[in-house]
């Protein structure tokens, strides 16, 4: 206590500047966080909570339950886990993998000395400007069986008209191209940063030794690009895990249940349906769980990796 009061005495004007940002996160971040974690532990739902009907006032009913609701999803009971987390996991993988894919190839090219190379760069980032539920609800329009740009354009091939959000395994195409169409213009801003940080000279040095632009690829850029592919990837993995506007703005209501992801189903059980608070909480913990454990460890083999260098 004594340490942190002459820390406050000393530094004073810092904790002024920061309190400001921690009372947000509380009330934001950590307050519904909070909450959450409570009613994971209970078996909250639309019947049982408190609420207010006119001058009426109910109060809540539901119980403590301790690890039941967790125990009931992870031990298979409630039957909706694993094969949401499978496809939640195959979603994730493929979307970043594309994302770091082209976005890598993208950056090469722009890092070379083309002509109206700020053009391409600023048509290029374009998907990253426009608001993701305006550009999935136009890339809904385009999917759409009967009047979208799509069909429109396979029908006048003669290949027939396909109904892109009606099929499972269509809609999980359609949902990882809208995803990578959105997400690649991050990747290729943030890899052609670290492209254009990598000195010149360890490029010419390795061509002046003889080397081929594959080994200097290899050799010399990946290496430079591993500390932003690091962070880049990371926070891929993190932001598409919990992609929720494509898969539900995309899908809608049409979605069917193998096309969720968690974070959709777990949205859904608590505002569809009858309402089950608990239960959504839990799904809630549960991504938050495994992306905490996802980080930890991605993080340390990062650090193994860069210590046996």
């Amino acid at each position: 206590m004594t340490r942190i009061r002459r820390s406050f005495e000393t530094h004073w004007y810092a904790w002024a500047m920061v309190l400001p940002v921690v009372l947000v996160l509380a009330v934001l971040v950590g307050y519904p966080l909070g909450r959450g974690i409570y009613l994971s532990f209970t078996d909250a739902n639309e019947a049982n909570v408190a609420r207010t009907i006119g001058v009426n006032h109910i109060p809540a009913t539901y119980h403590f339950v301790g690890l039941d609701n967790y125990w009931k999803v992870l031990s298979g009971q409630e039957g909706h886990f694993y094969s949401r987390l499978t496809w939640t996991v195959v979603w994730t993988a493929s979307c970043v993998l594309l994302h770091y894919a082209l976005g890598l190839g993208l950056a090469l090219l722009l890092n070379r000395k083309v002509r109206f190379r700020a053009l391409y760069r600023v048509l290029l980032i374009l998907p990253w400007a426009v608001p993701a539920f305006v550009a999935t609800f136009s890339w809904r329009l385009i999917f759409n069986e009967k009047y979208g740009v799509l069909n429109a354009v396979l029908d006048r091939l003669g290949l027939g008209t396909v109904d892109w959000l009606g099929d499972t395994t269509l809609q999980k195409i359609s949902a990882v191209a809208v995803n990578v169409w959105l997400g690649v213009p991050f990747m290729m801003v943030a890899i052609l940063g670290g492209l254009q940080a990598i000195p010149g000279e360890l490029h010419e040095a390795a061509e002046m030794d003889g080397a081929s632009p594959w080994q200097r690829f290899r050799h010399v850029t990946l290496p430079g690009l591993r500390p932003v592919s690091g962070t880049v990837i990371l926070l891929g993995t993190i932001w598409t895990f919990n992609m929720f506007q494509v898969i539900y703005l995309l899908v809608g209501q049409g979605a069917s249940s193998d096309s969720e992801i968690l974070v959709t189903y777990s949205y859904r059980l608590a505002f569809q349906g009858v309402r089950d608070y608990a239960g959504s909480a839990t799904y809630g913990i549960l991504i938050l769980s495994l992306l905490l454990v996802f980080a930890v460890f991605y993080r340390r083999m990062l650090t193994r990796q860069e210590t046996a260098r």
